[in-house]
């Protein structure tokens, strides 16, 4: 693990420790090992209060789910099943405020992460598009918010057009806001800063960063700029002068899945960065995904951010 990394954990639990109540996590998946060990840390370390469901469960949300889902075509009886499948029962406590958060994938897909958090708790007010980001701890704490920036959306949206591209920003700034408690300055990347290059590839940017200021003036955003561009104080200055963010983005906005993928998995395997993720954003609930590999320190620190962000309140940076 990083300095960063820790680091960031680090204030994870000074953040949780002076609530007035711990954040209650729901796990579906509670006969992984890897969850049970994280969830028996969370509470040896007073840090959450974990919910691991095992077992059968009982049919205490079955109304709740068909009230979300019968205009969809879905019967009683299908509710029934439905609402007792352990993804769908956590996403369901959570929506009705018997858990604060939940955190799944362990051992289900992104997809069927996604689609419980969606059916059963739904998408945030103004929210239009579910996506993912990575926090990505890397070892050079000059970068982002004491080397921690924010990569998105590398799970989720394969080929987002320029509104979900703006969707995807707003969302991961208010994502940055939320967890790490700092202002964000987003940058659309491409292999292009400011129109050095052609291509339509560039053009959903450019609409897409159009949509950002219509929709959230207040935002810090550029686009398109260069990797280097965005992060390098003396290369922003050279190729993106005046800009609000170049040199100093703490957000990372990638035109695709592809890249955002290749780039976030780059910056793991050879710059040695630490990568918590994916985690979802746009759902009016926290409800995050883990990966089908990750360890019990992973879900560990996934379970720590989902309470960071249950706690409604701003992390101190």
């Amino acid at each position: 693990m990083t300095d960063s990394a820790a680091a960031l954990l680090d204030r994870f639990c000074e953040r949780l420790r002076r609530l007035p109540r711990l954040p209650r996590i729901v796990f579906p998946e509670g006969d992984d090992p890897r969850i049970v060990t994280a969830a028996e840390r969370l509470g040896k370390e007073n840090l959450a209060e974990p919910i691991v469901l095992q077992g059968p469960l009982d049919a205490a949300y079955v109304s709740h789910y068909y009230e979300r889902r019968q205009a969809k075509g879905v019967s009683a009886a299908e509710a029934d099943v439905a609402a007792r499948m352990p993804l769908n029962y956590a996403a369901l406590m959570v929506a009705a405020g018997d858990a604060d958060a939940g955190v799944a994938g362990a051992a289900n897909t992104t997809a069927d992460t996604v689609r419980a958090g969606l059916q059963c708790i739904g998408l945030e007010a103004g929210v239009r598009t579910v996506s993912s980001f990575f926090l990505m701890c890397v070892r050079d704490r000059t970068f982002g918010c004491d080397g921690v920036l924010l990569f998105a959306d590398a799970g989720i949206v394969i080929d987002p057009d320029a509104g979900q591209l703006a969707d995807i920003a707003i969302a991961s700034a208010h994502s940055a806001r939320k967890i790490l408690g700092v202002v964000p300055k987003v940058a659309l990347l491409s292999f292009s800063t400011r129109g050095s290059a052609g291509h339509p590839s560039l053009d959903k940017i450019g609409l897409a960063l159009q949509q950002i200021r219509e929709r959230a003036p207040e935002l810090d955003a550029d686009g398109e700029l260069q990797a280097d561009a965005a992060l390098i104080e003396s290369i922003g200055e050279q190729k993106a002068p005046g800009s609000p963010v170049a040199g100093q983005a703490n957000v990372l906005i990638f035109p695709d899945l592809a890249a955002a993928n290749i780039a976030y998995k780059l910056v793991e395997r050879l710059g040695g960065a630490s990568a918590f993720g994916p985690l979802l954003q746009g759902l009016t609930r926290p409800f995050h995904d883990l990966s089908r590999g990750c360890s019990a320190e992973d879900v560990y620190a996934v379970a720590l951010l989902a309470a960071v962000e249950a706690s409604g309140e701003l992390m101190p940076v």
